[in-house]
């Protein structure tokens, strides 16, 4: 779709195959390419405002990417950007409401998505880690990014669900990247009897460490493993 014509659309995009296995769970996703999702619903900064109400609920969203050129996001426009129409409609905002809102207020007259924008748009590039995107939106406070190339363009949005798929990796999957990633560097031919055991995500070293200084090491690389959802140590017993 070109980002500067007025009619919404599914923007086709590319990203990268996220190896799913035969039961359709994505193993071991490492980027925001790999979960995004490669459909988007856009707009162009012409849309109209009735348009843009009519497209959210077309498509179930609750915000929409604003492009220009070739698919170049310069905004996005949210449900809290339509909503000060609304709220003023049957009157004006009070003297101290002007001194707190003045950037929602000015949404009040605002009749395209160019105007309706939040600018620039929070978005977040591809090749980003899933932990970098969740970073991204806990402090913008968002639920969806746009997610774009080398180029600024648009090719998929990401959201929370999204960034959790990585919890869905199967157990052998993050014993076997443990074993590889974890123990096999830190206890090179020392670390024969130390093993790795996974249940739900959570990852339980056995065994015996002979340097203890190695235990909180262990715990930190373990922890940056795709799916782990905790990291203990059952020490003095084997896997």
């Amino acid at each position: 779709m070109d980002g500067t014509d007025s009619t919404a659309g599914a923007f086709g995009a590319f990203g990268a195959d996220t190896g799913g296995g035969a039961d359709g769970v994505p193993h071991a996703p490492h980027t925001v390419g790999d979960v995004m999702s490669q459909t988007v619903v856009s707009i162009g900064r012409d849309a109209p405002f009735k348009q843009i109400v009519m497209t959210m609920e077309q498509w179930k969203v609750s915000a929409l990417p604003v492009l220009e050129g070739e698919g170049r996001v310069v905004g996005v426009v949210s449900e809290a950007d339509l909503l000060p129409k609304e709220e003023f409609r049957d009157g004006d905002p009070s003297r101290m409401e002007q001194l707190r809102r003045p950037e929602e207020l000015a949404r009040v007259g605002a009749v395209t998505a160019g105007e309706l924008m939040t600018a620039p748009a929070v978005t977040v590039h591809a090749r980003a880690t899933l932990a970098e995107a969740a970073r991204v939106m806990a402090r913008r406070r968002v639920k969806r990014l746009p997610v774009t190339d080398a180029d600024g363009l648009l090719v998929g949005v990401v959201s929370r669900g999204d960034l959790l798929k990585v919890f869905l990796r199967p157990d052998e999957d993050i014993a076997r990247e443990v074993r590889r990633d974890v123990v096999e560097p830190l206890f090179p031919g020392g670390g024969r009897g130390v093993g790795v055991r996974v249940a739900d995500g959570v990852v339980t070293f056995t065994g015996e460490i002979r340097n203890t200084a190695l235990v909180p090491v262990a715990a930190r690389m373990a922890r940056s493993v795709e799916g782990v959802v905790d990291v203990g140590f059952d020490l003095g017993r084997s896997a």
